[in-house]
């Protein structure tokens, strides 16, 4: 392949691309009208140092959407699973599951025509279903470009179908309504310049140059930008050893500088924990996490922008033979569940080779398409559920400016807010007939029109009130005998004020604690109309027990009960944490040592940490700290670092262990940390009491394929989180 049309342009460095942005989209922007909401501001004074304001004016319309199509499209589509004759899998992988050599992949432009693609059919059926923007692969890792790119001719400019794939899509969301965003992938299995290479591409190394590669990425990537103004960046294949934070960096800054509005997922960076998604602390770039194939189990913190991305078969590309598609009612609910806890659903299709969405793939999207033509109020624009746990389903609420007509339908873009709407999602009619909004401290609000307080169906407002009453501390709502939709009934709920909920009482710190002296504990609730009250031996909180006023301090261990009461009455579940008094490990004492940790390298398939005492070192060296540094060449390997930690103070010191794939922590010989297994980065933590000085350490870590990365970090008395120094190692 030749791999730039403008073999100039590889020499550009990002430093110089990022002086010129400015000028050239300015130019290009002035011929061109905006074609996502007219109000999204395009331009900060300075788009890297934006205050929370500006960066929700950026956000809002994301927000807002809760609900987009991932499309996944490319040369992949034509062998859909299988090579040679045989089903190797991998669909948009394939190139990696079937260990293509690039070679060999190449020819498949030759076939790309998919005289069958329509981007006014793919935009409707987004848009029919109830999602507000649309994600389309430009590049995805086999670095076919589904646009006419200037800087290399691998892309759809060279093969028979000869259209702007990109363009066309980008003109057909224009005109239904929906916002445009691509995937772009940073990993590049067939550019000459892209390293590392896969274990069976023979081509030569020498000459390849990655920086020389990320320049072309970044002409590329401005090129998208310049070009067809998407309003989403969201990048992948950051888990490679050549990506680094200070690529991550340079890039997310290229795209913002480029358009200040544009918003970038967290993949741009290697702050991505696993499949979960969420960035990790240190100062990663990115926007908004990226969940795969998982919804996360409880809410997130408020403030967190995230978006589950998942299939809605077992591929994200198309694979002939995958038919294990999920059912209508389980994306339905995925979708209400994702919007409860206050995320995006990025729910992909992998059109063929001729460019057509499968047909399994249609059938599901027209009837969610269905069930958001009635209830699509419920998600679009709504916040995160105030409730914890409802065993009926799920909440989702939106603000309502007061004195509003609550007449529906309603609208809600008004400024000064004051009341709440609160979205029941009854996936479950409950065998009592009610739904039981426990600790709900708001009044509702009456429908005009009806006696009595009410609620309704959202889908059928005209059906009349359902009858609401006050329980003590709970909100309960009577329901008729059957529902109108069995996958998803939606209630509607009026209350006064912003929704207050009291769950149990929050212990902090949380049960297993450990403390060696003294520990302080708060118990606290949402609600200043309550009072707590508390024991410390597990006995079961009354108006008797004893009342939180201020922090609790413990010397001793103890069982903690703890729940809210209001008018002397139970107003939440019980909370419960046991804490523990701990005798610190002592030191040992230790003649001599020197600096830095033994390294043993093993090679093999390993599937979990192994039993190092029955390996046999393919080498050993000392190296300063807990890292893949001394790893041996090629993937599949294990290692096991083994020495001495000196702890600077007595106390409880909490240890975070992050690998890609598994491994574990043992401090004189007790594990502390266990996140063994097969996975992506995943960080686990682990607490253990230790004396000032000198104590065993040992990691052991292996690696599978793919990405290989092993941190280990601590905090304890006077240190805040940090990566264990080289100073604090020895052997």
């Amino acid at each position: 392949m030749t791999p730039c049309r403008r073999h100039a342009a590889r020499d550009l460095a990002p430093v110089l691309l990022l002086a010129s942005i400015a000028a050239a989209t300015s130019a290009s922007r002035a011929q061109e009208e905006p074609w996502w909401p007219a109000d999204l501001p395009r331009r900060v004074a300075t788009p890297l140092d934006e205050s929370p304001a500006e960066r929700d004016d950026r956000m809002a319309w994301w927000r807002e959407a809760r609900f987009g199509m991932f499309i996944h499209w490319g040369l992949y589509a034509i062998p859909s699973g299988t090579w040679k004759g045989k089903r190797t899998g991998g669909a948009e992988w394939i190139l990696n599951a079937a260990r293509i050599h690039p070679d060999e992949y190449m020819p498949l432009r030759e076939q790309f025509d998919p005289v069958e693609f329509d981007p006014t059919q793919w935009a409707m059926i987004a848009r029919n279903a109830g999602m507000k923007y649309l994600v389309i692969t430009s590049k995805h890792h086999d670095g076919f470009c589904l646009w006419p790119s200037e800087f290399t001719d691998f892309d759809v400019d060279s093969t028979p179908f000869r259209r702007d794939v990109l363009g066309e899509l980008a003109e057909a969301c224009r005109r239904e309504g929906v916002v445009l965003c691509f995937y772009h992938s940073i990993m590049d299995w067939t550019h000459p310049d892209y390293l590392p290479r896969r274990a069976w591409d023979d081509r030569p190394t020498e000459g390849a140059d990655f920086e020389r590669y990320v320049s072309t990425m970044h002409s590329q990537v401005k090129e998208l930008i310049d070009r067809y103004r998407p309003a989403v960046l969201w990048f992948d294949g950051e888990w490679e050893d050549t990506w680094t934070h200070a690529r991550g960096a340079a890039t997310y800054d290229l795209v913002r500088t480029a358009d200040p509005a544009i918003i970038v997922n967290n993949r741009v960076d290697v702050g991505r924990e696993g499949m979960a998604g969420l960035t990790r602390a240190g100062g990663f770039r990115g926007d908004f996490g990226t969940p795969e194939q998982e919804i996360p189990p409880t809410g997130l913190p408020s403030g967190v922008d995230w978006e589950t991305c998942m299939t809605m078969n077992r591929s994200w590309g198309h694979q002939s033979f995958d038919l294990e598609f999920k059912s209508v009612e389980d994306l339905i609910r995925k979708l209400v569940d994702i919007a409860s806890k206050g995320g995006n659903f990025l729910l992909n299709v992998g059109p063929d080779a001729r460019g057509n969405f499968p047909p399994e793939s249609i059938a599901r999207l027209a009837a969610i398409g269905r069930w958001m033509d009635l209830n699509g109020e419920s998600i679009h624009g709504t916040r995160a559920s105030c409730f914890g746990d409802l065993p009926w389903g799920r909440c989702t609420r939106r603000s309502l400016p007061r004195g509003t007509d609550l007449d529906p339908p309603h609208d809600f873009h008004v400024v000064e807010v004051a009341d709440e709407r609160l979205y029941l999602h009854v996936f479950e009619r409950p065998a009592s007939g009610e739904l039981r909004l426990t600790g709900l401290m708001n009044m509702p609000i009456a429908m005009q029109g009806v006696g009595d307080r009410g609620a309704y169906f959202l889908a059928d407002p005209g059906a009349g009130a359902l009858p609401v009453r006050r329980e003590g501390a709970d909100v309960v709502i009577t329901l008729p005998s059957t529902l109108p939709d069995p996958i998803d009934t939606v209630v509607v709920l009026d209350i006064e004020g912003e929704a207050v909920v009291v769950g149990p009482p929050a212990i902090a710190p949380g049960d297993g604690a450990i403390f060696v002296d003294e520990l302080a504990v708060e118990i606290t609730s949402p609600s200043d109309e309550v009072e707590i009250r508390y024991t410390l031996d597990g006995s079961a909180p009354t108006m008797a027990s004893q009342r939180v006023e201020g922090a609790i301090r413990l010397t001793d261990s103890a069982t903690i009960l703890a729940a809210c009461f209001l008018n002397r009455a139970p107003a939440s579940g019980v909370s419960r944490a046991s804490v523990t008094r701990v005798v610190p490990k002592p030191a040992i004492a230790v003649l001599t040592s020197q600096p830095g940790l033994v390294a043993s390298a093993y090679h093999g398939t390993f599937r979990q940490v192994p039993d190092f005492a029955t390996l046999a070192p393919v080498s050993e060296q000392v190296v300063e700290r807990v890292g893949v540094a001394a790893r041996p060449r090629g993937d599949e390997y294990a290692l096991r670092f083994r020495g001495l930690l000196e702890v600077p103070a007595t106390g409880v010191w909490e240890f975070r262990l992050t690998s890609d794939d598994g491994s574990r922590l043992l401090i004189d010989g007790e594990l502390v940390i266990d996140n063994d297994g097969l996975h992506s980065a995943t960080e686990r933590t682990g607490r253990i009491a230790l004396e000032k000085g000198l104590h065993r350490l040992e990691v052991g870590f292996f690696e599978a394929s793919g990405q290989d990365d092993v941190v280990l970090e601590w905090s304890g008395p006077g240190v805040e989180r940090q990566a264990v120094p080289a100073s604090a190692c020895s052997h």
